[in-house]
């Protein structure tokens, strides 16, 4: 048995004063040897002695907060370890290009993902989740919980004010240092959610690339482009002379070289947003084990209830006393 207060406890010893101090009327007489040995009204004297104790005792406990440890039981289930890494550069504040599904007329970006997404992990029963979000920096969110209220508050609070930037790497970095501090469950994923693309330097591609390597991560990534805009699957795209790739392709390419599972989606509206995280949902089922927090039972509550029953009785002994003869 725990305690939340364990310094009250030692008020414990003041339920022993029923036991210690005579009931004043026990004095009121100068001599009662005299009168016979009445053995009921003795046992009435001590019960009252006793539930004064027990009431004492119980209130002292339930003022010291006592309840049981959590415990933690493994299972079997099946999801995944997810990481959602959200772009939260000024464009993604943005509209979809003539967005109109589901009555959310000119709905951004941001907006878009933010409400799939909260549908997405509605659907996961027994995964883990976190969440990095990065504009200029990636920006540590929530670490993987299975507290569906946590994450969801997250996901609901990343609508905040946005940077002209888009620092792909540090957010990838920041969701793979999440991995390093969890125990790995069997199947791990980090769903980067992005309109664009960024260069990384050789320094982040390698940590990137060792990191996904050791850990088994599966890489998604789901680019939010308009429909005119640059694909990431032109394959007979050619830059400019002398210029380099798009961020969007060179960054591709980069996921494409891992020896980790890759997939890639592009969406252009919330509709094939939604059917890209669909996907998602489909392919992330695989068997894993994982931790089921069983919380503490709380016995304040009991203490009290039997505290108020032990008053309850000796207020009921009190008004059955008979006080004189007639």
């Amino acid at each position: 048995m725990l305690f939340n207060t364990y310094w009250l406890l030692l008020l414990l010893p003041l339920a022993l004063l029923p036991l210690l101090l005579e009931r004043n009327h026990s004095r009121s007489y100068s001599w009662v040897d005299l009168l016979p040995r009445d053995p009921l009204s003795d046992l009435i004297g001590l019960l009252l002695k006793i539930l004064a104790v027990l009431a004492l005792l119980f209130i002292v406990l339930g003022l010291a907060g006592p309840h049981t440890a959590a415990q933690q039981i493994e299972k079997m289930g099946e999801g995944a370890q997810l990481v959602l890494t959200i772009d939260r550069s000024a464009s993604m504040d943005e509209p979809f290009s003539g967005a109109l599904v589901n009555g959310h007329t000119g709905e951004s970006k941001a907006a878009a993902a933010r409400r799939l997404i909260t549908d997405f992990v509605n659907q996961r029963k027994n995964d883990m989740f976190g969440m990095v979000t990065f504009s200029n920096s990636g920006m540590y969110v929530m670490p993987l919980t299975q507290s569906r209220e946590a994450i969801l508050a997250a996901i609901d609070a990343a609508g905040g004010p946005a940077l002209f930037q888009t620092n792909i790497g540090g957010g990838l970095t920041e969701s793979l240092a999440m991995f390093a501090k969890t125990p790995d469950s069997g199947s791990r994923a980090i769903i980067l959610l992005s309109d664009g693309g960024g260069r990384m330097g050789a320094n982040a591609q390698q940590k990137i690339r060792d990191w996904l390597e050791r850990m088994h991560i599966t890489m998604y990534w789901i680019v939010l482009r308009q429909p005119d805009g640059l694909s990431i699957f032109d394959k007979n795209f050619k830059p400019k002379e002398d210029q380099p790739l798009p961020p969007e392709i060179e960054l591709h390419q980069f996921f494409q070289d891992l020896r980790t599972e890759y997939h890639a989606y592009e969406a252009d509206d919330p509709k094939s947003l939604a059917l890209a995280i669909e996907d998602i949902n489909s392919k992330e089922k695989k068997p894993i084990r994982y931790q089921e927090q069983i919380p503490g039972r709380e016995y304040t509550s009991h203490c009290f209830a039997l505290a108020a029953l032990m008053i309850g009785l000796l207020l009921a002994i009190k008004l059955a006393e008979v006080k004189s003869w007639g």
